[in-house]
């Protein structure tokens, strides 16, 4: 299973959360990675943990103030990016671009999407993998593969129908090493959270809550 730390714009430390993020995943053998805010990325990459641009633009070198070239990611250390994220939605041409951007700076990629349908898609564009993450239950603490097991069942036949190479990951309200079970028996390669570690007292302690399960 891997596990994605997705920091947000959370005023939380991320160094900290990806130092703990790096320690655990020594420890556990477990894939764990963290997506700070671009600027961040190198600061997070030093620690030696996997690390993932929030986002990257679906532009070449050139005249786009305030995008996130790719290259500028990757060189500041990031080794993938997520894309289309509920919190910043693209159209599907963006989807497109992004991806190419990310092919050509070497960054594997992750597409969130709302729903089954959307993964189907989303699978189509040939990414690394998808995420899917109903909207209304992110950061509430209630996961999808409790709320609503069918849509990360369906999202995993979808996404096996378009394109049987694309991992599924589940997100939205995942924050215990039982979320995490529950989403590999739905079929699910990994998750991608956010405030159950973001947000956490103790960061390391809640990442070790998550991956116990996998010892």
């Amino acid at each position: 299973m891997f596990v994605l730390v997705n920091l947000k714009a959370y005023p939380c430390d991320p160094v900290e959360v990806a130092t703990a993020a790096a320690d655990v995943s020594d420890d556990s053998g477990v894939r764990v990675a963290v997506a700070p805010q671009a600027a961040q990325i190198g600061a997070v990459a030093e620690t030696g943990v996997e690390t993932w641009a929030q986002h990257v633009s679906a532009v070449e070198h050139g005249s786009h103030t305030g995008s996130t070239l790719a290259e500028a990611a990757a060189d500041a250390g990031a080794v993938g990016t997520l894309l289309n994220h509920s919190e910043n939605r693209l159209k599907l041409a963006d989807i497109d671009g992004a991806l190419d951007a990310a092919d050509r700076a070497d960054l594997e990629t992750i597409v969130c999407a709302n729903n089954p349908a959307q993964i189907g898609a989303a699978a189509a564009l040939d990414p690394d993998g998808v995420a899917v993450e109903p909207p209304e239950l992110i950061g509430t603490g209630t996961p999808v593969s409790k709320a609503d097991p069918d849509i990360v069942t369906g999202a995993v036949d979808a996404a096996a129908r378009v394109n049987g190479d694309v991992d599924v990951l589940c997100g939205a309200g995942i924050s215990t090493g039982e979320d995490l079970v529950s989403a590999s028996d739905l079929g699910a390669t990994g998750v991608l959270l956010a405030s159950g570690v973001a947000k956490a007292d103790d960061p390391r302690a809640a990442l070790e809550d998550l991956v116990e399960p996998l010892l």
